[in-house]
């Protein structure tokens, strides 16, 4: 059994042994009737006044301001792609008792049965007073870059796109200390991207304001360049405005030669040995495909 069977297996066990991951626990003590009266009615209609006159005052007689919702369609979910808001519910869940263990966040999962632009949006207006802040999670694109820029606009509180901020963040950050190592500069090395999705599109996105200038991107039909017609939209075609400036064609084994870092958002077992071995001197292997990656650690040495 391979090392990711057997965790599969345990976690499988785990999450039927717990009946799932999150739980909810008061911050007041209910032992009798005053405590009662203070947390729930009658007491309570006094903080409901003071916050009916003055909004903001929620978050002082809230948890609003702890309190955020992980909000998915289950349409690209880790790397099993759409497998529906049920199926979806355990990584959610995951995501929700990161927030809790590391920073002390609450955080909700919230599944949503439709993958409607417009019903997402709405949805997640309407439930916005209840929240300090939404992470969208494990929207396939490019709606994700619709359902995010609306939401910005309409709603006051953060909107944060995990695969989007947050991979593209980690990306940087492991790319800065990785070319300290090798002793190169971002603005001088060649960046292949497998994966066109949020976070690669993201990814290349910050890379680019960071200082990189020589970017290239595939996904299932190889390279993106600009004037492509087969399997685009309007967010690969707004990356072709920046990335592969000299029009590379062909797939992944063609662009990945003499590239300084390979970044892969994509799906598992899609980079070689011998793919990597023609890369540049000392190259940077980022393979990032979730739950298998496009190259595991010891095939790429």
């Amino acid at each position: 059994m391979t090392y990711a069977m057997n965790l599969e297996k345990q976690s499988i066990f785990l999450h039927k042994k717990k009946k799932g991951k999150l739980e909810i626990k008061s911050r007041v003590p209910l032992r009798n009737l005053i405590d009662l009266s203070l947390a729930y009615t009658p007491g309570v209609a006094g903080p409901s006044r003071r916050i009916a006159k003055k909004k903001s005052l929620v978050y002082d007689y809230t948890n609003k301001w702890n309190t955020i919702a992980v909000i998915t369609d289950g349409s690209a979910v880790l790397g099993l792609g759409n497998i529906g808001p049920e199926a979806a519910l355990p990584v959610m869940e995951g995501k929700c008792i990161l927030f809790k263990v590391f920073s002390g966040i609450d955080a909700i999962p919230i599944c949503l049965a439709t993958q409607d632009v417009r019903t997402i949006v709405k949805t997640i207006q309407l439930i916005s007073p209840s929240l300090g802040g939404i992470n969208l999670e494990d929207i396939s694109s490019p709606r994700c870059f619709s359902i995010e820029k609306i939401l910005k606009k309409l709603l006051s509180i953060p909107v944060f796109h995990d695969d989007q901020h947050g991979t593209a963040v980690v990306v940087l950050a492991a790319t800065i200390n990785g070319l300290k190592i090798v002793k190169k500069k971002l603005s001088g090395i060649k960046i292949v991207i497998n994966g066109a999705g949020a976070a690669g599109i993201a990814v290349a996105k910050f890379l680019y304001k960071s200082g990189a200038k020589n970017i290239i991107l595939c996904d299932r039909k190889g390279i993106i360049y600009k004037g492509r017609r087969e399997n685009m939209n309007f967010a690969k075609q707004e990356i072709a405005e920046i990335t592969n400036c000299d029009l590379m064609k062909g797939d992944l084994k063609t662009s990945i030669k003499g590239a300084d870092l390979f970044i892969g958002v994509s799906g598992p077992s899609l980079v070689t040995r011998e793919m990597v071995r023609s890369m540049a001197k000392e190259p940077i292997v980022f393979a990032m495909a979730n739950p298998t990656p496009e190259i595991m650690p010891k095939a790429a040495l």
